[in-house]
């Protein structure tokens, strides 16, 4: 009963947390910093019984690492709580998200878009870009759900077909899409803790990210295009679309996306403010504002409200990886260990597109046995720090960025694919070995763009 009750409220202590974050950004003082990192280790506390077994190795890896080479150092156990705030930031942003996709859902962007999946197409190979491309379109604001909005469409569209191949189709059109519009989308998490890790700015790697994104796409669509025509399928029925409607909800989407892109860069650089704070604090703001304009305040904030307090009651995985990863990462600095772990680096220094793909591999690899990306930033960290050092950090920026996304695709045991396997009844490991060739060239493009910016 206890233990239900604390898992129903978490999000009034998880909330009071992060509101002291936001104001101690502004007032950096290190006396509230101590606070908050007393509460971030009691956030770890009751954040741990919610965490699932993965979360908890990962944690607990991560803790036993640093607070092993912490104490080893000599170093003062007095300081400890405020090792576990450096990634206060990134829990906040991943509160803030449900306000854009509720904005988007109570907008009814989302039927508008997926109508387009209704319209006639002479074979799947036609179809193959136009769901990639929705998709993509509806994940710059609605993230996860995004993909199972579409597949959920493709799977009462192509029933006619032989599983195996609306399998593939769904698996591979839907995920290849969501993962090209994370690459750029300022909403996306692993975005967000690469420019973290980096400290590159976001103005430097957009462009960079949108050219990846359009050669990716581009290549993707050709081979869907060429490989699905020998399908052949109809609809039951004619489906009448209003083009003019559908035009104007399109262009309303990507002005609000355009809008809130040039609102973050604008008050970023006026306040400055890094780019992972600027878009917490604008996420809010600026759905609401946008839900006004729409005359949809009351359903937004239904949906929204609704929305926050459920995905902030679960946020207990990333609680644990995030504050125990901010732990590793500050307890390793300027230690033996790290000098340890970056030799191996330092030796390759010489050869940085044999670094890039290693990195690539590392995620890939690492994937498919169950680490999120975010851990596998975590546990190069130490590296990052030397190779900043050695070569163009906007190149290294954009190898972690693409290897950490192509991983969506792969990992069997990300939630992106397990999502689709409950969807299509498919296995995981099909799913990961149809879009293993996928990962592996959207990977290598990153390394290739990075190599050239060196």
């Amino acid at each position: 009963m206890g233990k239900h009750f604390i898992s129903r409220y978490l999000y009034i202590f998880y909330c009071f947390v992060f509101i002291l974050h936001i104001i101690n950004v502004f007032l950096e003082s290190e006396t509230m910093n101590d606070t908050i990192g007393w509460f971030a280790l009691v956030m770890l506390v009751v954040s741990f019984a919610g965490a699932s077994r993965l979360f908890k190795i990962l944690g607990m890896a991560f803790l036993f690492v640093g607070g092993t080479v912490y104490l080893t150092a000599g170093q003062s156990i007095i300081a400890i709580p405020s090792l576990f705030t450096s990634n206060m930031s990134l829990l906040v942003l991943l509160s803030m998200l449900p306000w854009m996709n509720s904005v988007v859902k109570s907008g009814r962007f989302d039927k508008s878009l997926n109508s387009l999946l209704h319209v006639n197409a002479k074979d799947l190979g036609s179809l193959y870009p136009r769901s990639s491309a929705i998709t993509l379109t509806l994940a710059s604001f609605l993230n996860l759900s995004a993909a199972t909005i579409s597949q959920d469409v493709l799977k009462e569209q192509l029933q006619t077909l032989k599983k195996d191949v609306r399998d593939s189709f769904i698996g591979t059109s839907t995920l290849r899409g969501y993962t090209l519009a994370l690459l750029w989308s300022p909403l996306e998490i692993l975005l967000a803790v690469t420019i973290f890790t980096t400290g590159v700015g976001y103005v430097s790697l957009l462009p960079w990210l949108l050219l990846i994104a359009g050669i990716t796409f581009l290549l993707d669509s050709l081979w869907g295009r060429f490989y699905y025509r020998k399908y052949n399928y109809r609809l039951d029925r004619e489906v009448n679309i209003d083009k003019k409607a559908l035009i104007k909800k399109i262009a309303h989407l990507l002005l609000a996306l355009i809008l809130f892109l040039v609102l973050v860069i604008a008050i970023g650089n006026n306040l400055n403010l890094d780019f992972i704070f600027t878009v917490t604090i604008l996420i809010f703001p600026f759905s609401l504002v946008w839900s006004i304009v729409m005359k949809r305040f009351k359903s937004f904030w239904t949906i929204g409200w609704r929305t926050w307090i459920e995905k902030t009651n679960t946020m207990q995985n990333f609680v644990v990886l995030f504050l125990s990863l901010a732990f590793f990462a500050n307890s390793i600095n300027d230690t033996p260990f790290l000098l340890f772990i970056q030799q191996p680096i330092i030796a390759l220094a010489e050869y940085p597109f044999i670094i890039f793909v290693i990195i690539q591999l590392i995620f890939i690899g690492l994937s498919m046995f169950g680490v999120h990306p975010i851990a596998t930033i975590g546990m190069l960290s130490g590296i990052v720090a030397v190779l900043i050092e050695l070569m163009n950090p906007l190149s290294l920026a954009i190898v972690m960025i693409t290897s950490a996304i192509a991983t969506l695709t792969v990992g069997s045991y990300g939630l992106v694919v397990q999502l689709t396997s409950n969807n299509t009844g498919q296995s995981p490991y099909r799913i990961t070995l149809n879009n293993l060739p996928y990962a592996l060239i959207f990977g290598g493009i990153g390394s290739f763009v990075g190599y050239i910016l060196l």
